[in-house]
């Protein structure tokens, strides 16, 4: 707990410094396409910081996100064959059969499928590189992907904005407590598509 706690105080500090929205841009890109870290931590550290500036920060994140949704779709469309087995075998929730089962869910439901893993902690970036690999309307996947991590990051943004400093004094309160809520939320979203295989 001692070093998410620093983790915390440390990504906390980059919204004092001009690299904050930047760096909050750079982890939604990375995070949509290959990155295992979301940029939700950030974000929450910037709005705690100024919160009046938590919608600006929201939709840096939300365009970081769908940019980085882009290039996911890109890696899969045109380069899955190059770079399937690092992905297979050094990002968690990548399997072959995990990938079968992703094209049954796009199979039937095309729009809920890329907004349900944009919306909720189930990996983005599995969901991103699987609608390049099997080539969902690409329109549909923006539209899915701007609604769901738009939604996603601005409830985020009102809330600090709206709460503020208590915002900011509930998690330095029961901070242990929501940490283990959130790793409990990302373990179940990598759960949840390893159960898929």
């Amino acid at each position: 707990m001692k070093l998410i706690r620093r983790l915390y105080d440390w990504v906390l500090s980059w919204a004092e410094t001009p690299y904050g929205m930047p760096a909050l841009g750079l982890l939604a890109f990375a995070e949509a396409s290959f990155f295992p870290v979301p940029p939700d931590v950030l974000l929450m550290a910037l709005c705690l910081a100024l919160p009046l500036k938590a919608y600006r920060f929201a939709l840096v994140a939300t365009l970081g996100s769908v940019a980085g949704g882009i290039a996911g779709y890109a890696i899969g469309w045109g380069g899955w064959e190059a770079v399937s087995g690092y992905f297979f075998q050094f990002i968690p929730g990548f399997t072959p059969q995990g990938f079968e089962q992703v094209r049954g869910l796009f199979d039937q439901y095309d729009f809920w499928t890329v907004f349900a893993a944009g919306f909720t902690p189930i990996p983005y970036k599995i969901f991103t590189i699987a609608s390049g690999v099997f080539q969902i309307n690409f329109p549909v996947f923006i539209f899915a992907s701007i609604i769901s991590r738009g939604l996603r990051f601005f409830l985020v943004a009102a809330l600090f904005y709206y709460l503020g400093k208590p915002a900011r004094e509930l998690i330095e309160k029961y901070f242990n407590l929501l940490s283990i809520l959130f790793l409990v939320l990302l373990v179940g979203g990598f759960l949840l598509v390893k159960s898929l295989t």
